[in-house]
């Protein structure tokens, strides 16, 4: 039996880029201190908010996802915006996300998409993606959709929940950061999408830590430093090769 043709409209949304799906009525966006723009978009689905790091034109962007209930710091002591800063001075871009729907995973991941899309029009072309409890699901979705041009992805304390599209990343670097001392989602729950990602990703085990990895701060933060440079370098002598 044939299929009905597709609205005309559900088609052109379904093959529009991400920035033009989230439907921006109106944004502001400011220099709120050097190198550091504050975006706000305000959607149909709510009040979207990139923190944008660094250079505008940079090639490399890293782009950070929350919690279930949001938020723009990160764990850790205020990981993101120390990365952002961080990794500026290296000319590296970091977007923080500001959901417009916390908690709901395909909108976040679209939010997620708006900020690379955003970053691209820009000049980036390669994104490591990182993202903090409910946030590492949100994370492994964007990069899976991102992968051709994903050169990593990054979960902290992550969910399992909703994390299947890790067994589309490939040969895209994973790492996954847990604490043993996780009060609200256990080790466990890191080790199942590194089985979901059949074994394709390296997961470590930070002792001692919380969900919020307050403990593991420093470690955490020179572990990322190192690590996403790293992962960018790899992917751009492959590209050479």
């Amino acid at each position: 039996m044939s299929r009905a043709p597709e609205p005309v409209d559900a088609a052109a949304e379904r093959a529009a880029r991400p920035l033009d799906r989230l439907r921006v009525l109106a944004k502001q966006d400011v220099v709120v201190a050097p190198g550091l723009r504050h975006i706000e978009a305000y959607t149909l689905e709510g009040l979207l908010t990139y923190l944008w790091h660094g250079d505008a034109a940079a090639p490399r962007m890293v782009l950070c996802c929350g919690g279930a209930m949001g938020g723009l710091l990160g764990p850790a002591n205020g990981l993101y915006h120390h990365l952002g800063a961080t990794l500026a001075a290296q000319g590296t871009g970091t977007i923080r996300v500001g959901y417009r729907r916390p908690n709901d995973v395909a909108s976040c991941v679209l939010d997620v998409l708006g900020a690379a899309d955003l970053a691209h029009r820009h000049g980036a072309r390669r994104f490591v993606v990182v993202g903090h409890s409910f946030g590492g699901a949100v994370a492994i979705g964007a990069a899976a959709a991102l992968r051709a041009v994903a050169a990593g992805v990054v979960t902290l304390a992550t969910q399992s929940v909703a994390c299947e599209p890790v067994a589309l990343l490939g040969d895209v670097p994973l790492l996954l950061l847990h604490g043993d001392r996780d009060e609200l989602l256990p080790l466990a729950a890191s080790e199942a999408v590194l089985a979901a990602a059949q074994g394709r990703g390296t997961l470590e085990r930070l002792t001692g830590a919380g969900h919020l990895l307050v403990e593991a701060a420093d470690a955490v933060r020179a572990r990322l430093l190192d690590w996403i440079p790293d992962a960018f370098a790899r992917m751009e002598a492959s590209a050479d090769a």
